[in-house]
């Protein structure tokens, strides 16, 4: 007896699905043989690939809205866009769009190899207004070619690279902020007395992660928040993005450029900061933590 392919087993049907990059290259293909034909077969196809593109569009910006507004859901589209063929799709529909920042780090590592056989290197700092700022190092920095090198490597990678990007800035260096340890916080009265509620364990709290907690406060107020621990840093911020209010649970926290990433539509903030470097004058809501005896304390209600 033959089974069809709701009874077929998920392993079996997994074997004999396309690999995705089987998939990308039958259209990579595609796209090729249709660049290749004259007059009105062109433009046929073309008006086809539009409309087959806003169906899939409008269905798949309704399946995830009904997603994401049900709590249920939510869960499994945060999984899914982590899927790569979910996320391609996604992204070529613009729903899921790079934000500026992650674009210009990986165009950066492109040339990086370049300016290291000088013995120089480059760091980006931040995106903000179509500028990305850079700070130069090594022989590159003050060095009477540091223009050159940026107008001929750098700045040309970048502005050529993202299309956010229209020009570059180099920064001078500057010196590395002093962190006072965790371990030498201490409270001195009873933080609930202020308004202050008790969450976790510091060590429960793992550092280069993004931690979502759910607070009660003094007020009986419940608050969604995250808490992000970067080399012994703790913030907390309401669990919102200022972009269009979305649950940054599955954010990418990038340790090494300290930015937080906002799964939906890639808004970057700066992780310690909370200023957004996507959208100048939007900033995540920080609220005040403390650590007290081990625990982390939150004020929700500030």
């Amino acid at each position: 007896m033959s089974t069809t392919a709701a009874e077929q087993p998920q392993t079996e049907r997994a074997q004999t699905e396309p690999a995705f990059t089987e998939l990308a290259g039958r259209v990579d293909d595609a796209v090729r043989r249709v660049a290749e034909l004259d007059g009105e077969a062109r433009r046929t196809a073309e008006e086809l690939k539009a409309a087959v593109e806003a169906v899939h569009r409008a269905g798949l910006v309704t399946i995830v809205r009904r997603m994401r507004a049900d709590e249920r859901a939510r869960e499994l589209l945060f999984e899914l866009v982590d899927e790569p063929e979910v996320r391609l799709l996604l992204t070529l529909h613009g729903i899921i769009r790079p934000d500026p920042l992650t674009e210009a780090k990986r165009v950066l590592e492109t040339v990086r190899p370049s300016l290291q056989s000088h013995g120089g290197d480059a760091e980006l700092v931040r995106v903000e207004d179509g500028v990305a700022y850079v700070r130069l190092k090594g022989a590159c920095n003050g060095c009477s070619m540091s223009s050159v090198t940026l107008r001929d490597g750098v700045e040309e990678a970048l502005v050529n690279g993202v299309a956010g990007i229209t020009k570059v800035e180099v920064v001078p260096d500057e010196p590395s902020p002093t962190l006072i340890p965790l371990s030498a916080v201490r409270v001195g009265r009873d933080p609930r007395e202020e308004g202050w509620v008790r969450t976790t364990p510091v060590e429960d709290v793992p550092d280069g992660k993004v931690t979502p907690m759910r607070l009660v406060t003094t007020a009986g107020k419940e608050v969604e928040v995250i808490v992000v621990r970067l080399g012994g840093r703790l913030n907390a911020y309401v669990n919102a993005c200022a972009h269009q209010g979305m649950p940054l649970d599955a954010a990418l926290l990038d340790g090494d450029a300290g930015t937080l990433t906002c799964p939906w539509h890639g808004f970057c903030y700066d992780a310690m900061s909370g200023e957004c470097m996507s959208m100048p004058g939007a900033q995540l809501e920080q609220l005040p933590l403390r650590v007290d005896d081990g625990y982390v304390w939150i004020r929700g209600d500030a």
